[in-house]
């Protein structure tokens, strides 16, 4: 156990640990990378890293694993089970509470994990302002607080509160923000961070490490490597056939626009898309489906074949990339990104996805 267990980007996690061994770490920190790509991971393993109490020898830092600090920061590694049980503990709460109550992720006085707080999914100012009334205090038990962003989504308010922390950080305290894109973070907040990039890893590499899965033949392993866009963490948890069914709708509602096809077909499949956690989730596989395949007609009209993801649909795509113009993806794209701010305001998903599939007709 360690960080020769993180898979890939051998020089962003050698830059981290020498920042560590000469107690250089920044206050803050922002790990930009793909879905998948191991930037949860690889905050966790320096909060264990900065915290282990029985550090093994080495030219470089690294953590046991086993000491009580490395053991409790190790529960929130399942960061999507820490988040359900904070999320269903606040529904148990009366309605008076809950409207007050944020959601945090918390197994070691030292370490806070701060997600998107759901229902929108955007970073709240309370959860900024909680960092704050804590972030000045000296750790107890551990060397370093560690403060965690697993996303880059902020309401203004927030941004702005983040923004006066970074302005006068204590020394003791390291702040990770995760993006997919650091743009998507305010330019102010970014001069203040330092900026890591993890890579996606080579299509070979993914297909290479996906042969410990027994699920999947080789030539699922092949497509997996491919949809998962160079990112282990994604490629590893994959789940092909609900990814199939979610592009079996993603083809109707394009296929429904480039032909101005009849809608019975288009309307039946979208009601399923109801609201609700089951929603929520087949929703979001629909439209990563969706921005996947926009992605390879893109690639199939700039000639860059070798790029496409769906290879086992490269003939279908080919002729759809023949139908529609450069603008026509253009405004797709648009539009799903138009689909995707609308469902952190809870718009209704069925009505959200005709009107999608409806805007890109001619």
């Amino acid at each position: 156990m360690g960080f020769g267990d993180f898979h890939g980007n051998a020089t962003a996690v050698r830059r981290l640990r020498e920042m560590i061994a000469r107690d250089r770490l920044p206050h803050a920190i922002i790990l930009a990378g793909p879905e998948g790509s191991g930037k949860y991971t690889l905050a966790q393993m320096v909060a264990k890293a900065l915290n282990c109490l029985e550090r093994p020898s080495g030219d470089l830092p690294d953590f046991c694993g086993q000491c009580s600090n490395c053991t409790r920061i190790a529960q929130a590694d399942a960061l999507g089970e820490r988040f359900a049980e904070a999320v269903e503990t606040r529904e148990n709460l009366r309605e008076a509470d809950k409207r007050d109550t944020r959601i945090f992720v918390q197994t070691h006085p030292e370490v806070l994990i701060i997600p998107p707080d759901p229902p929108q999914m955007l970073v709240k100012v309370d959860q900024v302002r909680h960092l704050t009334a804590g972030i000045y205090y000296r750790p107890a038990i551990g060397t370093r607080k560690v403060f965690i962003f697993p996303a880059a989504a902020f309401v203004k308010e927030a941004a702005n509160a983040l923004l006066k922390v970074l302005e006068e950080p204590p020394e003791y305290a390291t702040i990770f923000l995760l993006a997919e894109n650091s743009s998507a973070l305010l330019p102010t907040i970014r001069s203040r961070c330092v900026t890591l990039h993890l890579a996606p890893l080579a299509v070979e590499e993914i297909e290479q490490d996906l042969k410990s899965r027994a699920d999947l033949a080789p030539v699922q392993r092949k497509l997996v490597a491919r949809l998962s866009g160079g990112a282990v963490g994604r490629a590893r948890s994959f789940d092909l056939p609900s990814y199939l069914a979610a592009r079996q709708n993603a083809l109707l509602l394009l296929t429904t626009a480039v032909e101005s096809a009849e809608h019975s077909a288009l309307y039946r499949a979208t009601e399923s898309y109801r609201a609700g956690a089951e929603g929520k989730s087949r929703t979001d596989a629909l439209l990563f489906a969706l921005h996947l395949l926009l992605q390879d007609l893109l690639f199939l009209q700039g000639g860059t074949p070798e790029l496409v993801r769906n290879t086992d649909l490269e003939a279908a795509l080919r002729k759809m990339a023949h139908a529609v113009s450069f603008e026509w993806l253009e405004t797709a794209a648009a539009r799903l990104g138009e689909v995707q701010s609308g469902m952190r305001r809870n718009l209704l998903r069925s009505l959200a996805l005709d009107a999608f599939s409806a805007s890109l007709e001619s």
